[in-house]
């Protein structure tokens, strides 16, 4: 039988990633974000690549800095932005951004910040202004302020936090001491060679001056506060005008709202801005007179809420909701060039497709769907057509041309599709209350009525979520490889199937979604070639609280491995980074009455306990207190149990470092082999 790359993790580690995309404004040549193992394979280096946007040519490499580069995107003059710790600008190897020049030569530093650029948050598409987003400390008036107060921190060593406003940290880093600013910088600015240290200017007593041959970055945000944590922002063509979704408090949380920023005088002018609703994603017409954005009213214990579809002008006049009774979510949104129809990608039935949203009332039309998600969507601005990444569970993310009249276009890229061991077919059931229930499911080589497979059912986090695109994190094809089959579902609260069928689950998670679970579980092990004796459930986040309310509801699975789990419902939200989220969403008795751990006492099946220390969404002390409980419950008088607990002192929600992705899977396979394949108990040896 023929191997792939799936049938070692050292050989999966390897594959090449392709995790970002830019186009040209000709649309001739695409930029690929491509992420390769380190020689060492302990990180991921990421590099540019520039490859022909029509399937052509071979792909050429841009840039080759030990440190990488990301976030790239094309200037209006076709020069290539991207953010890189590379030496060469500010200090001690923080994120700069960089120009490389389409006329060819050395990447040059556009920005020297003493704490780096955090990303790029828009450019122009006719005019050389871009604008990014930065760490300044919140008592700096000046960049040498910034410089200064970061000099004497490091001096003398402090790390401490103010905090005066609530959150305090997200997802996986501290919020503070700085703050996020949104800063302008006019490329025209730029000298067209770095000049050498004879002519840069030197310290004097006080701050150190921000390097004069760099162009001076704009602040469009003065005090902030963390009204510039943006949620989308849209430049216009000529760079006049920036429209952002800022937040602004709102109880313990906040909202967001429209402000158009005046990128030369600095000026802020509220679009849209109301109690409980969020206002978020916009996006700008080619022309400059329209705005588009999504309007989302904030959810409470009664049920989900719609994301509407809002269409203005440039000043916020004449509102008017778009696509009214389309029954999707849409994603990032975008004005085909003439300003007709906005373009998004978005979930639906266990897919990603992209749809043309017409701006004259007509329906929503389907520019291509097939079994693949398409994201990072970018439109030809010569109206030829757009450019994506496209995967599935048979393909990781590969960049394509897509015609609107849906012909696919694979580029040529330097992290090419491997072969993958297995095939893809879908399940589906009806739910006691009538409603379809469907799902993917990856099969062996091999699996059949004379030999079928184990199953491992996997369940998605979010909730809000849908398994539709390839995960590295979470890839069923290594379980394949190992004889697995895996089963993929959509329960409810997954998107992509409509409104009500979110609500379904709402404020009540053990309902609903679990039955769901089951019900599909039951379709696929009626299938002949599944083998109904040896299965297992799996889980990360959400998918953790559901692993964990599936051990404490049926005895059906031989093992169950719960990753970053929700485990104490009254624990979990008030210690969660953005607690007043979940407490806003559940009614207090509806969370006890969920809450996994008031059935710890029920659990049967042995379990797998996997938690990051760094993960602030859902702390370790869901983790230390599951592992508690069924210590408290099940350990025998010599201290041995059937479960067992794999930490990760230094990551966070996601496991990111590769050689501890490998000790992840060594460890599953092995607790799943010990139990459902009934191997001898065995322990990967780098874990002593």
């Amino acid at each position: 039988m023929p191997t792939t790359p799936f049938d070692s993790l050292d050989d999966y580690i390897s594959i090449p990633r392709v995790e970002g995309l830019a186009l040209s404004p000709d649309g001739a040549r695409a930029a690929l974000t491509v992420a390769s193992l380190s020689e060492d394979k302990t990180s991921y280096e990421r590099a540019l690549w520039a490859v022909p946007a029509d399937g052509s040519g071979t792909p050429v490499r841009l840039t080759r800095s030990a440190k990488g580069e990301g976030g790239a995107a094309y200037t209006s003059a076709g020069d290539l932005l991207f953010v890189s710790a590379r030496p060469g600008a500010g200090e001690d190897d923080v994120p700069q951004l960089w120009v490389l020049p389409a006329a060819g030569g050395e990447a040059r530093p556009v920005t020297a910040l003493a704490g780096g650029v955090s990303g790029l948050v828009a450019v122009a598409e006719s005019a050389p202004v871009v604008v990014i987003a930065a760490p300044l400390m919140r008592s700096a008036e000046t960049l040498e302020d910034d410089t200064k107060i970061r000099a004497d921190r490091k001096k003398k060593k402090v790390n401490a936090i103010l905090h005066e406003a609530y959150p305090v940290r997200h997802w996986d880093h501290d919020l503070g001491p700085d703050e996020t600013h949104l800063l302008a910088i006019d490329l025209s600015d730029l000298p067209a060679e770095t000049p050498g240290m004879e002519n840069a200017e030197m310290p004097s007593d006080g701050p150190a001056p921000y390097p004069g041959w760099l162009p001076r970055p704009v602040d469009l945000t003065p005090h902030p506060g963390r009204s510039a944590d943006v949620d989308g922002a849209a430049l216009s063509a000529d760079g006049t005008t920036l429209v952002a979704a800022m937040p602004t408090p709102e109880g313990r949380g906040s909202r967001a709202r429209l402000v158009s920023i005046d990128v030369a005088t600095g000026a802020h002018t509220v679009l849209f801005d109301e109690a409980h609703v969020d206002h978020a994603v916009p996006a700008i017409s080619p022309d400059g007179s329209m705005l588009a954005h999504i309007r989302m009213p904030k959810a409470d214990p009664n049920g989900p809420t719609d994301q509407e579809l809002w269409l203005s002008g440039i000043d916020g006049s004449q509102p008017r909701r778009v696509a009214e009774g389309w029954d999707r979510w849409p994603g990032e949104i975008a004005f085909t060039v003439d300003g007709t129809a906005l373009i998004t990608a978005t979930d639906q039935d266990g897919r990603a497709p992209i749809f043309r949203i017409p701006l004259d009332g007509s329906p929503v039309e389907t520019v291509v769907a097939d079994d693949n998600a398409y994201t990072a969507v970018a439109l030809d601005r010569t109206g030829a057509g757009l450019v994506a990444l496209r995967s599935s569970y048979m393909a990781p993310a590969h960049p394509v041309r897509v015609d609107f009249d849906g012909a696919v276009t694979e580029f040529a890229t330097p992290a090419p599709v491997p072969a993958v061991p297995g095939t893809l077919t879908e399940v589906e059931t009806v739910a006691e209350d009538g409603a379809r229930v469907r799902a993917w499911l990856v099969l062996p080589d091999g699996a059949s009525a004379e030999k079928p497979a184990p199953l491992l059912l996997w369940i998605h986090g979010g909730p809000l979520g849908s398994w539709n695109a390839w995960s590295w994190r979470w890839n069923p094809l290594l379980a394949a490889a190992r004889g697995y089959a895996v089963l993929l579902p959509d329960p409810a609260l997954s998107t992509g199937y409509g409104l009500d069928f979110i609500a379904r689950g709402w404020n009540s998670w053990g309902d609903k979604p679990f039955t769901d679970l089951m019900s599909i579980t039951d379709a696929a092990v009626a299938r002949d070639d599944i083998d109904e004796q040896r299965t297992a459930a799996m889980g990360g986040s959400f998918g953790g609280y559901m692993a964990n309310w599936v051990a404490g509801h049926t005895d059906r699975f031989k093992a169950i491995v719960t990753h970053a789990s929700l485990w104490a419902m009254d624990q979990f939200g008030p210690t969660t980074d953005h607690a007043e989220y979940w407490q806003e969403i559940f009614t207090p008795e509806s969370a006890l009455e969920n809450s996994p751990h008031r059935f710890v006492q029920d659990i049967v099946s042995p379990m797998l306990i996997i938690h990051g220390d760094k993960d602030y969404r859902v702390p370790i002390g869901e983790g230390l207190r599951l592992w508690a409980e069924l210590s408290a419950h099940f350990m025998d008088e010599d201290g041995s149990m059937p479960h067992k607990f794999l930490y990760f002192p230094d990551e966070n929600h996601w496991i990111l470092k590769p050689q501890h992705a490998v000790v992840w899977y060594e460890t599953v396979f092995a607790f799943l082999g010990e139990h459902v394949l009934h191997q001898m108990p065995e322990r990967p040896s780098i874990l002593g």
